[in-house]
C-alpha cells in the first residue's frame, strides 16, 4: 500500500491527521535535519499503522514535506 504523506516538522506534538483518502498529514517533533524528521515520521506511522518500522520506507519525498511511503 501507499500512502501521500504532508509531513509537518517541528511541530508541537507527534500526531497524524487523515486527510482523505490514501493522505495523512504527520506531524513530528523531530527537526528535518539529517534525517531526523523522516525517520520520525516512519516511526509515527508505524505505530499508526501498528507495524514494524521495517515494513515502512519513504519512495519518493525524501526532502521535501510532502512524501510517498509504502507500507508492506
Amino acid at each position: 500500500m501507499r500512502i501521500t504523506v504532508k509531513a509537518h516538522p517541528c511541530a508541537k506534538q507527534n500526531k497524524v491527521e487523515p486527510m482523505g483518502e490514501n493522505t495523512l498529514k504527520v506531524h513530528v517533533t523531530a527537526p528535518p535535519d539529517k534525517g531526523k524528521a523522516n525517520r520520525a515520521v516512519l516511526e509515527l506511522l508505524a505505530d499508526y499503522f501498528n507495524a514494524p518500522v521495517s515494513r515502512l520506507r519513504i519512495v519518493k519525498g525524501q526532502g521535501s514535506r510532502e512524501k510517498i511511503v509504502e507500507i508492506k
